[in-house]
């Protein structure tokens, strides 16, 4: 059978659609355009903090899906939007010189690591990983990731705009918890659409602000700037440069520092993936650990062709589960119409001139809420895995990572290499866990101490 024949079903109400079931076209139609709204807000919010553009990362997000797709055999519905664990390690990346080139080189690399090692986990089976990477270890990494950006947020985005910050980070707590369903699940893109609004208002009504700008030079200025928008061509290839003078589409350089400060976001991307697919084998039903591997070589595959032209890292989206478990539509045919509509989007330069044009303070409000919800997905691998915190086994080799990743320490060796941030924390978080947890008695919590159920 094609992989491009889906069984076309009509259920009745709360039955569930499989992933090589579909609804009539129409139908199917609609729920695609549903899943590119629902990854939409931080598929391009992602690119602008990290400097790469935006519309480009819209245009691979759709080419990167359908990758995905065809390497899993349609057997995961599934929607590759642009990766935020790498904002950390691209940021540190940019703070010690690097460009635009440096940062998609070292995604490159990782994604080319994340490749590896689902082909490992497809040969050696997924236990693996949680050997290698135990929830304490991983929830702890994704936790350093996200709390780590805290200063990205009050130094570069809250005080280009405080007040349109507070609002739209307001809005978006309140639509993610008080919103019904499906509004809730796209809060980001209701914030950003919000935020324009507002900022709009405040122009038309307060007139210019005069506030610090991405690069931190204060100027009187407009909050949105669409002069650019008249001249856009309605189709085409993102061309141009990036703010540091790097083409937007442009090859990636490789550079051993940068690369380090960049691959504790693969254990990110691994948590992520495997979380993914666990929770649409929850839903399906599915016996999907033969296709673990697959999953995870496919993200990588996908991350190392995007960074490869100077577009973002990618990741499955949660957000898109979300989409799923509220319609228990699960066809992979709704997914491919969304990856058309994305690359659609993405060679529309007009519609790029508009993306890159949201206000700083809006991005402050996104991104505080964004950044902090990364950090407590570590705090939740920790409660889903019942890991048990009154043990010295979990508590101090933990806090010791935690604090070196979130707090920028650094470690010279010799004159010309240092570890901080990130890379140092994961690293220590890795060794210092496993180094006390080795040959213990499997009765002391040989792999990790958790509560009893």
């Amino acid at each position: 059978m094609s992989m491009f024949k889906w069984e076309e079903v009509d259920p009745a109400p709360g039955v569930a659609v499989g992933p090589l079931q579909r609804l009539s076209w129409g139908k199917t139609i609609g729920l695609g355009a549903q899943h590119v709204v629902a990854m939409f807000g931080a598929t391009f919010v992602f690119p602008i903090v990290m400097g790469l553009d935006p519309n480009l990362a819209i245009l691979f997000s759709g080419i990167c899906t359908i990758l995905f797709l065809l390497v899993v055999k349609n057997r995961i519905p599934s929607y590759l939007g642009t990766s935020g664990s790498f904002v950390s390690g691209v940021l540190a990346i940019r703070a010690q010189g690097g460009d635009s080139a440096d940062v998609t080189g070292s995604i490159m690399v990782a994604g080319l690591v994340l490749a590896l090692v689902g082909l490992l986990v497809h040969f050696a089976g997924a236990q693996m990983l949680k050997k290698l990477l135990p929830p304490a270890v991983t929830g702890a990494v994704v936790m350093l990731i996200g709390f780590n950006l805290a200063p990205v947020v009050a130094n570069i985005y809250w005080p280009q705009d405080q007040w349109i910050a507070l609002a739209t980070a307001t809005f978006v707590v309140v639509a993610a918890v008080r919103f019904p369903g499906f509004w809730a699940r796209i809060s980001i893109f209701l914030g950003l659409l919000f935020g324009y609004a507002i900022s709009f208002g405040a122009d038309l009504v307060f007139g210019q602000i005069t506030s610090p700008t991405g690069g931190g030079e204060v100027t009187t200025h407009d909050r949105i700037n669409l002069s650019g928008l008249a001249d856009a061509a309605w189709f085409g290839l993102p061309s141009g440069d990036l703010a540091d003078g790097v083409s937007k589409v442009h090859a990636p350089s490789v550079s051993l520092t940068f690369i380090l400060l960049v691959i504790p976001a693969v254990i990110a991307l691994i948590a992520e993936n495997t979380g993914h697919v666990r929770a649409v084998a929850e839903m399906t039903g599915d016996d999907l650990d033969p296709y673990m591997g697959r999953a995870l070589g496919a993200d990588g595959i996908a991350t190392a062709l995007a960074s490869s032209v100077g577009a973002s890292p990618t990741t499955t989206y949660a957000e898109n589960i979300g989409v799923m478990s509220a319609t228990k539509v699960y066809s992979t045919a709704a997914y491919y119409v969304a990856a058309v509509v994305a690359i659609i989007l993405g060679l529309c330069p007009k519609f790029g001139v508009i993306i890159n044009a949201i206000p700083g303070g809006v991005l402050g409000g996104i991104t505080v809420v964004l950044y902090g919800m990364i950090g407590l997905i570590g705090a939740k691998i920790w409660v889903d895995n019942r890991i048990d915190f009154g043990s010295p086994i979990n508590m101090v080799p933990l806090a010791a990572g935690l604090i070196a990743g979130i707090g920028n320490v650094t470690l010279t060796v010799g004159e010309n290499f240092e570890l901080s941030g990130i890379a140092l924390g994961t690293l220590m978080v890795i060794v210092l866990y496993h180094l006390v947890n080795f040959r213990r008695p499997a009765d002391s919590g040989a792999i990790e101490v958790t509560k009893a159920l």
